[in-house]
């Protein structure tokens, strides 16, 4: 029996596939810790994951509330500008905190999401093996590759090199304040300090949500890259649905996520670009908007708090969604295309590989209005292509094995770097510090 402990962001986006991990590893005699703030114990547990506070002396309770509303204000380039503080925060607390607690938990192995760089730097600091988990889509850092945060397309080109090194270039800067907290700590630690942000130094696995062919057409993958699809299993928690109130007409399932839940004129604009249409649209807000901004949404439709989203997806024509890489894998696990409406952070790589793919249209949220977004709701439906795309994915998704491959993965690989069992000359994780992931 391993002690598996977690380090990921405090989102929902991450935490669910975190967890539906855990339940697997758990399910499998081993033991699943989350280090996180106070202000998501109750999440944790309730999802049937163990649970280890750490910020008691940094985190001011009820700060991840106020920063999801303000993210929630913002869209594009000012809401990554915004989550830097609150990240350099985050980070400051796991650097102080994290290494004891790992210590007085007795945890053997961190799984380490990609989006919390600081978590690879405390298994370095500690000697412990640790697995990468990107619950977006994989960051690579490489020329070739655009950016997370982009919508371009991939082109292995000398020009296109160019771009994304500017902006890869533009993002360290941007996150300079999180980077100078991870090599403060690394320097008292006795470890070589970072170059860039998000530069995976997984040597025994990086695991990834996406399936291979979702993913831009890179060559040279490293070996311990696995793409295999969605951390899916069924939580403990059950969500109810009207599903008696279901039309039987084609059903369009509309979502903005956890965070970006709260932006009224998108989901005004979603209802109103069906208004009219030989459509049934259910929206689930999240608890983004109230009672009253409900009822001012136009036509007739069909709004929830919540949904279970993989039963309602198992019976939609179509998905809109603000390109959240957890709803767009659940809608392509059922062959459903989608049109996105990519708002902030890794949702306009979403978008980017959703065109690259056929399996649906993209929106920028700067370019949204009523007219584009029909005409782009009626393309998906009328044209066969994209579901044809959407259930070629939904395949690729089924063989990729999902999160009994990602499990199998971690016990195969642990099974000879736990520091109970690995001998003083196979320490994995005396690598370079500053060599690229490829």
């Amino acid at each position: 029996m391993t002690h598996f402990g977690v380090i990921c962001p405090p989102y929902p986006g991450h935490l669910n596939p975190h967890a539906a991990l855990g339940r697997e590893l758990m399910a499998r005699g081993h033991q699943v810790t989350v280090l996180q703030v106070p202000d998501l114990e109750f999440k944790v547990k309730s999802e049937g994951l163990g649970f280890w506070a750490i910020g008691q002396s940094l985190y001011q309770p009820g700060s991840l509330a106020q920063t999801f509303t303000q993210l929630a204000k913002l869209s594009e380039i000012k809401a990554l500008q915004y989550s830097v503080d609150f990240c350099r925060h985050i980070t400051e607390v796991f650097c102080q905190d994290a290494p004891e607690a790992i210590r007085a938990a007795g945890i053997d192995v961190l799984i380490v999401d990609q989006l919390e760089p600081v978590g690879e730097t405390i298994a370095e600091a500690l000697k412990l093996p640790f697995i990468c988990v990107s619950c977006g889509q994989v960051i690579h850092r490489r020329a070739d590759v655009p950016p997370f945060f982009t919508s371009w397309r991939y082109r292995n080109t000398w020009w296109a090199q160019l771009r994304n090194q500017v902006a890869y270039a533009i993002l360290d800067y941007s996150c300079g304040p999180i980077l100078q907290v991870i090599n403060r700590y690394r320097n008292q630690w006795g470890l070589a300090p970072y170059r860039h942000i998000y530069e995976s130094n997984a040597r025994l696995a990086h695991i990834s949500q996406e399936p291979a062919a979702f993913d831009f057409p890179i060559p040279d993958l490293p070996k311990h890259l696995h793409y295999v699809g969605p951390l899916r299993n069924q939580s403990p928690q059950s969500i109810s649905f009207p599903f008696e109130q279901l039309t039987g007409q084609p059903l369009i399932y509309a979502s903005l996520g956890s965070v970006q839940n709260t932006k009224q004129d998108v989901f005004y604009c979603i209802a109103a670009a069906c208004q009219g249409l030989d459509v049934q649209l259910v929206i689930t807000h999240g608890g983004g908007m109230s009672q009253q901004a409900v009822q001012q949404l136009p036509g007739n439709l069909l709004v929830v708090e919540y949904a279970p989203q993989r039963k309602v997806l198992a019976r939609a024509s179509l998905t809109i969604t603000h390109g959240g890489l957890n709803t767009v894998m659940d809608s392509l696990s059922y062959g459903v295309p989608l049109v996105a409406i990519p708002i902030t952070f890794e949702q306009p790589g979403s978008g980017a590989r959703i065109r690259a793919t056929g399996v649906g249209e993209v929106i920028l949220v700067s370019q949204l209005n009523e007219k584009r977004l029909r005409a782009a709701i009626q393309k998906v439906l009328s044209n066969p292509s994209y579901r044809d795309n959407a259930q070629k994915m939904q395949r690729a998704i089924a063989t990729s094995g999902g999160v009994q491959r990602a499990a199998d993965i971690i016990e195969q690989v642990t099974s000879l770097s736990s520091p109970k069992m690995m001998a003083p000359d196979r320490d994995i994780n005396h690598t370079t510090l500053n060599s690229p992931q490829r």
